[in-house]
C-alpha cells in the first residue's frame, strides 16, 4: 500500500467524525474497552507511531524507537499522542489528520526497502502504511459503533489491506469489507468461525 491509501483512509475518517462532532465521545467505542475519544486517540497515536518507526536512518528491527508513552487511566489506551481536551472533538479530529500526514509523508519519504520493528513483525514502508490504514478503518468501525454512525470503507481500501497484510485470507469478492472485520475479530463470514484471535503479518512482501 502507498501514501495515498493513509491520506484516504484518514481524509474518510475525518469527514465522518466532523459529521459526529455533537454526539457523546464519551460512550464505549463498540466493544471496547475504551471510550470513543481514547479509540481515536489511539488511531492517532497508531498513524504517529508508525510514522516515527520508519524515521531513523538505522532504525531498529528488536524494538521500539524510545518515545515515552503513558496511560491517563487504568485499562484505557497507552499514548504517546495526546489530544489537548480544552480543544474539544474538532481538536481531536485534527490531530488524527496532522498524524496520518506525518505517516503518509514518511512512507513516501523513506527508502521502500527501509525494515523497522512492530511488535508482530518487522516491516517496511509499505507495510506501515497498510498498518495505519487498518488502524483507521477497524477503529473507525468501533467509535462508528458506540456513536451510532455509519461507516463502510470502498471495497478496494479493504481489499488491499486484506492483500498486504493478511496473505492467508481470501477476501469476498462481493464484501471485502465484512471479511476485514471478520479478519480482526468483529464480524461473522459464512462457512468460516468467528475469530477470538488473530494478528497481521506486515513482514515485507519479498521476505515472504
Amino acid at each position: 500500500m502507498i501514501s495515498d491509501d493513509v491520506t484516504r483512509a484518514c481524509d474518510l475518517a475525518r469527514e465522518t467524525l466532523t459529521e459526529a462532532l455533537d454526539r457523546d465521545w464519551q460512550k464505549s467505542a463498540g466493544g471496547l474497552e475504551w471510550t470513543c475519544w481514547e479509540t481515536v486517540e489511539h488511531i492517532a497515536d497508531c498513524l504517529f507511531t508508525y510514522a516515527a518507526q520508519l524515521t531513523p536512518a538505522r532504525p531498529s528491527t528488536t524494538t521500539h524507537v524510545p518515545i515515552g508513552w503513558m496511560r491517563h487511566r487504568e485499562g484505557g489506551p497507552a499514548l504517546t499522542i495526546f489530544a489537548d481536551r480544552a480543544a474539544g472533538q474538532a481538536g481531536l479530529v485534527q490531530t488524527l489528520e496532522v498524524c496520518g500526514t506525518m505517516l503518509a509523508v514518511m512512507v513516501d519519504a523513506v527508502p521502500q526497502d527501509r525494515v523497522s520493528f512492530h511488535n508482530y513483525a518487522p516491516s517496511d514502508a509499505s507495510g506501515f502504511a497498510a498498518m495505519g490504514v487498518v488502524e483507521v478503518l477497524i477503529h473507525m468501525h468501533d467509535v462508528a459503533t458506540g456513536l451510532d454512525i455509519p461507516w463502510s470503507p470502498p471495497a478496494d481500501l479493504c481489499a488491499g489491506v486484506l492483500a498486504r497484510l493478511f496473505p492467508d485470507v481470501q477476501p469476498s469478492r462481493s464484501d471485502p469489507w465484512a471479511t476485514l472485520l471478520w479478519a480482526t475479530g468483529r464480524g461473522t463470514l459464512p462457512g468460516h468461525h468467528v475469530r477470538t484471535a488473530w494478528r497481521w503479518d506486515g513482514t515485507p512482501v519479498a521476505r515472504r
